[in-house]
């Protein structure tokens, strides 16, 4: 039976059509093809329009070239001190050669998880069980620089690893936190006592400086007290001064004499007055009409020291 010239173009169509879609090939972004010519390495296809020959080139592999992370299974490690820990972590990797990644390794990511934990192993055994909470960040770098060392022969570079949890046994915590608890009491003993002691400092430096403070106030007020004394005696002695001054110009004056003269027997009789009301006995001059001598000395003595 003779095929119509119809099914016939139907049938060139349809090779045509398999032909185009088998010849051009459209990689995504951040993507590598391995294309394959007769079963042997040919060329990586990067992102956009590319054209292979059909039935002879093949896309062997695909290959993302973003960023991945990897879930690396919790697993059990032992520190130096023979003390258990149950550690999972988490890897970041990327494909950078497309034709060592599917050559290189059957597996790479299998490759990759085995090793990051053959190596946290190794790390974590070197280590006393205190120092794997303190050196976190140690581990991730030694991790990262043994894995990456050869993954770059699987055309991957590994990125980051960080470790999500570690857990030690339970008896462990328990004495952790007892040994965190007493730490925390002594600190907070320690606090105490340094407070009292800045205390009795805070005190003692009180009352220095109060002690200082009087004896200042002390020493101000003596200064105040002589230099008033002070100045009252020369008060005094300068008003003493004025009044034998103010006494010897009267002197000076017509009359002045015979006003001292009376003055000085108004106080010699005065002064024996004043005797007589202070003893039982009188006591009386012996010569009592002898006035006018007593008064003579007087004026001479006022004449010398004029």
């Amino acid at each position: 039976m003779e095929l119509s010239f119809g099914t016939v173009t139907l049938v060139i169509f349809v090779v045509a059509l398999v032909f185009v879609f088998k010849t051009i090939n459209v990689v995504p972004q951040q993507h590598a093809w391995v294309v394959e010519r007769l079963g042997k390495y040919h060329a990586t296809l990067g992102p956009g329009l590319n054209i292979v020959v059909p039935f002879i080139d093949r896309i062997a592999y695909k290959h993302v070239l973003k960023e991945i992370p990897l879930d690396v299974p919790s697993q059990v490690c032992i520190t130096k001190d023979n003390t258990q820990l149950q550690v999972d972590g988490i890897l970041y990797f990327q494909v950078t050669d497309a034709m060592r990644a599917s050559y290189g390794s059957s597996n790479y990511i299998a490759a990759i998880t085995q090793l990051a934990q053959t190596t946290l192993r190794s790390v974590i055994g070197r280590m006393e069980l205190d120092k794997t909470f303190e050196e976190r960040d140690h581990i991730n770098s030694t991790v990262v620089n043994a894995i990456d060392e050869s993954a770059a022969n699987w055309g991957v570079k590994v990125l980051r690893y960080e470790i999500k949890d570690l857990t030690p046994p339970q008896e462990i915590l328990h004495a952790m936190q007892a040994q965190i608890t007493a730490e925390r009491g002594k600190r907070a003993l320690i606090a105490a006592s340094e407070g009292r002691k800045q205390e009795q400092i805070n005190i003692a430096t009180g009352e220095r400086e109060a002690a200082i403070a009087r004896s200042e106030g002390d020493k101000q007020a003596a200064i105040n007290r002589a230099q008033g004394e002070a100045a009252a005696i020369v008060a005094i002695a300068e008003a003493t001064a004025g009044a034998l001054q103010q006494i010897g110009n009267a002197i000076q004056q017509p009359g002045g004499e015979a006003a001292v003269n009376l003055k000085v027997a108004e106080q010699y009789v005065n002064a024996f007055g004043e005797l007589a009301k202070t003893n039982n006995s009188l006591i009386v001059p012996a010569n009592v009409g002898d006035m006018s001598s007593l008064i003579a000395t007087a004026m001479q003595v006022v004449k010398t020291q004029k």
